[in-house]
């Protein structure tokens, strides 16, 4: 995070994070209402329907009474920061001269806490606008260890997200700009930890991720209208708080994350 008061200079600081100094001064420009609504629609199929690209994305909107044009469709995904899920030759760009870890969770079998964690960021909307969600979660049981929301989808926030209690054998991200940074995998190296990347064909491996995204949204994001992003990271807590400690999940025997996470036995749950 950019702090104007720091010792080290703004461009300094910039040079040090892999962001662009402009980003630093940039004053986003407001988006349309019906930019707005296309986005949060565009976000809700793309849950219903991951493997939809701009094109099926346009029909779909247009059997909803939407007329919006496939490029359009294509910007606004971008914005978001999604794109359609299937096998293709990389599931994410990552910036020009950044290195690419390899993937050497094919085949392992995950068999306990703090042995695989994931990472990866979401759109949130709100009322008037929208943010952006990273969060990091434990493979094994589903627990979501830390998040941050970000006005932007720089590398900083997700670094933010970074400072937990602990530390995982493997963390596991896709190939995004954010993620294969020298500042974001330089605080993972610092760490001894292994770092893994989703490869070619790999579009499944953050599934427990995706259905972290899909419970969020559908179970809170889309029942809220947050008009501000204090509103929406004291929701958003809350709702994990009650994600980790209370709500059972199937695949855990009914369990909750947090119980399987410390090896708690099955106990009744808190009202």
């Amino acid at each position: 995070m950019i702090d104007p008061e720091h010792a080290l200079a703004i461009v300094r600081q910039a040079e040090e994070l892999e962001i662009s100094r402009s980003m630093i001064y940039y004053r986003p420009r407001p988006i349309s209402d019906a930019d707005l609504m296309l986005m949060r629609r565009i976000d809700e199929l793309h849950l219903d329907y991951p493997f939809a690209g701009s094109r099926m994305l346009r029909d779909l909107l247009s059997h909803q009474g939407l007329a919006v044009g496939r490029r359009h469709v294509r910007t606004l995904m971008r914005r978001i920061g999604i794109e359609a899920l299937y096998r293709k030759p990389n599931t994410s760009k990552p910036a020009p001269g950044h290195k690419i870890y390899p993937y050497p969770l094919r085949g392992l079998a995950i068999t306990r806490p703090d042995q695989v964690w994931a990472m990866d960021i979401s759109y949130i909307p709100m009322a008037r606008g929208f943010v952006y969600l990273a969060a990091v979660i434990d493979w094994f049981s589903r627990r979501v260890l830390s998040w941050r929301l970000s006005i932007t989808m720089d590398t900083s926030f997700c670094i933010e997200a970074l400072r937990l209690h602990g530390k995982p054998e493997i963390f596991n991200t896709d190939q995004g700009s954010q993620f294969t940074s020298e500042a974001f995998t330089g605080r993972l190296k610092e760490e001894g930890i292994q770092i893994s990347m989703d490869g070619r064909g790999r579009w499944a491996d953050n599934v427990y991720v995706e259905r972290l995204w899909r419970s969020l949204k559908y179970e809170h994001v889309y029942l809220h209208a947050y008009e501000s992003v204090g509103e929406a990271r004291t929701k958003i807590g809350r709702y994990f708080e009650f994600y980790n400690f209370r709500r059972p999940h199937s695949s855990l025997g009914a369990q909750t994350p947090d119980q399987v996470y410390f090896h708690r036995p099955p106990e009744a749950l808190a009202a």
